[in-house]
């Protein structure tokens, strides 16, 4: 996620008995919650004004809007746009004053690193504060459970796995039939260098995992010395890469892209074979989650089964 930061680039819930004629109403109940962290969060019941920077992905497909949106000063997840229309935008690296002026409910946060030091405690002064952990963070699907899990909508989050995974098979087996034992890879073009996308994380699980094509070697490599989403790699090394299928995001478009009139990108095989499929950095192969996941198979689907 750091990477994908653009290199390019809950108050107290209180719950009131109605009384009529005598007979009492019971409000929705708060819940108990331990996080990844250890601590033990109270989450009101039906929070209206969540904040969950760079979750919005499991928020939107769990029917649920954010009172405010993760952005960088380059821009927001641009594929999530229509879903997220009028919703003001909040600094990455959330802002304690940024979050106060929101006057959130409650607060989802992913990774570990995003609560470190005292940052947890002033958070949770805000808002009751729930910690993904890297763990869960790091796989879209658990997040998007646990996160269903938090809002009391655990069946509505397994139904959109569920449908999520009946696609990607379906798929799999389109590809399958017209793509059998070939291979791809995901790069991505920022400011003149080249990353390639890892084996296991995001768009690299959808690809290899969920379906089934083949990893090419120099993405094993890159992937098993690399720690991140997305890893470096130089123009030589990429000469390398046999790949039948190569999807690029190019986040150097409006800059002329130059990297790619390099005599060593010509040469690449599916380059030479113009099996190249170019995406903007607007697009959702550089995030993870239901409706990131489901964009990449469409794409995948568009490029290779004619």
């Amino acid at each position: 996620m750091v990477l994908s930061l653009w290199l390019a680039a809950c108050g107290s819930h209180k719950t009131n008995d109605s009384t009529n004629s005598g007979a009492a109403t019971e409000a929705p109940a708060e819940t108990k919650l331990t996080d990844a962290l250890g601590n033990e969060v109270t989450v009101p019941a039906n929070p209206q004004r969540i904040i969950a920077s760079y979750l919005e992905d499991h928020l939107v497909t769990l029917g649920v809007k954010p009172v405010a949106q993760w952005s960088v000063p380059n821009g927001i997840q641009d594929y999530l746009k229509d879903s997220l229309d009028g919703i003001p935008t909040i600094p990455y690296d959330l802002p304690f004053e940024a979050v106060t002026s929101f006057n959130p409910d409650l607060i989802i946060v992913g990774s570990n690193s995003a609560v470190e030091g005292d940052k947890y405690s002033q958070y949770a002064k805000i808002a009751p504060t729930f910690t993904l952990g890297d763990e869960i963070n790091a796989d879209w699907r658990q997040a998007l459970l646990k996160i269903g899990e938090v809002l009391g909508k655990s069946d509505e989050a397994q139904k959109a796995l569920d449908a999520y995974d009946s696609k990607a098979k379906v798929a799999k087996e389109k590809l399958q039939g017209a793509a059998a034992g070939e291979s791809a890879a995901a790069i991505w073009l920022v400011q003149k260098s080249f990353y390639i996308v890892s084996d296991k994380l995001s768009s690299g699980a959808v690809l290899y995992n969920d379906l089934g094509l083949a990893v090419p070697d120099v993405v094993k490599e890159a992937s098993a010395a690399g720690t991140g989403n997305w890893n470096a790699i130089s123009l030589e090394k990429l000469a390398e890469l046999d790949a039948d299928h190569l999807f690029l995001v190019n986040s150097d478009k409006d800059s002329g892209s130059e990297s790619l009139k390099d005599p060593i990108w010509q040469a690449i095989p599916a380059v030479k074979k113009g099996n190249v499929y170019e995406y903007p950095s607007t697009a959702s192969w550089l995030y993870s989650g239901t409706i990131a996941s489901t964009q990449i198979i469409e794409d995948v689907l568009e490029s290779i089964v004619k």
